[in-house]
């Protein structure tokens, strides 16, 4: 029997994302929920901080790590518990706040702001993006000027909707959590608690927020359609 698409068991950990391809993913497997990552994502990095090999990474002050192989342009801002894979490019002005992991082959663009997230390999957020306290799946896109908006206006904690079920997550702070190859079209708001399943495409100037499944494209909350 094919399993229902809005499933809530779809939105876990191995439905989201092939395994590998971050050096978070013995972490993240052991969860019941992604977002329950979301708290831990500090001490991530300093677990793997001690890990690293550093004959390939370079260490700078305040727990920053940084691949040999990748390049950091000189007027970017890197600021406390970040790990920066090989071959990863962060551009002009990039802004990566704290607690930070940041897969291989990525990259960091113009002005856009990290905080509080995992980027896994391939993934690239190029031009104006905030990202923060959110999961980006291998090989994910966002257009440019993408917002995952973290913090409710009304300050209340974040909840997941997901078809009829809502999940509590016990967290103020959620922005999104994306699988494997999402596409997120230009000037996207992601809402605190949006989750969306693999191979999906967001249309530029949505707005989505709760649990849009895999393989789907999404122009607004009541036309999200199979994709063919």
């Amino acid at each position: 029997m094919q399993q229902n698409p809005i499933n809530p068991e779809n939105m876990r950990v191995c439905s989201l994302f092939a395994p590998g391809f971050t050096s978070t993913w013995l972490y993240l497997v052991e969860l019941d929920w992604p977002w329950e990552a979301l708290p831990l994502i500090a001490s991530y990095v300093q677990k793997l901080g001690k890990e690293l090999d550093f004959s390939a990474y370079d260490k700078r002050p305040d727990n920053v790590f940084i691949h040999k192989t990748s390049t950091v342009a000189p007027s970017a801002f890197l600021g406390t518990n970040i790990i920066i894979g090989a071959n990863t490019e962060v551009r002009h002005n990039a802004f990566i706040r704290k607690d930070v992991i940041i897969g291989e082959n990525a990259v960091i663009g113009n002005s856009t702001e990290l905080k509080n997230a995992i980027l896994f390999d391939n993934v690239q957020v190029p031009h104006f993006n905030y990202i923060g306290d959110s999961i980006l799946g291998y090989k994910t896109h966002l257009g440019a000027g993408v917002i995952t908006s973290n913090v409710k206006s009304d300050s209340s904690l974040v909840s997941v909707n997901c078809g009829d079920t809502r999940i509590k997550t016990n967290l103020k702070k959620f922005g999104a959590i994306l699988g494997d190859n999402v596409e997120i079209g230009c000037n996207a708001v992601l809402n605190p608690g949006t989750v969306i399943g693999p191979k999906t495409t967001v249309y530029p100037l949505s707005m989505t927020r709760g649990f849009v499944p895999a393989d789907s494209i999404y122009k607004n909350q009541s036309d999200i359609v199979k994709k063919r």
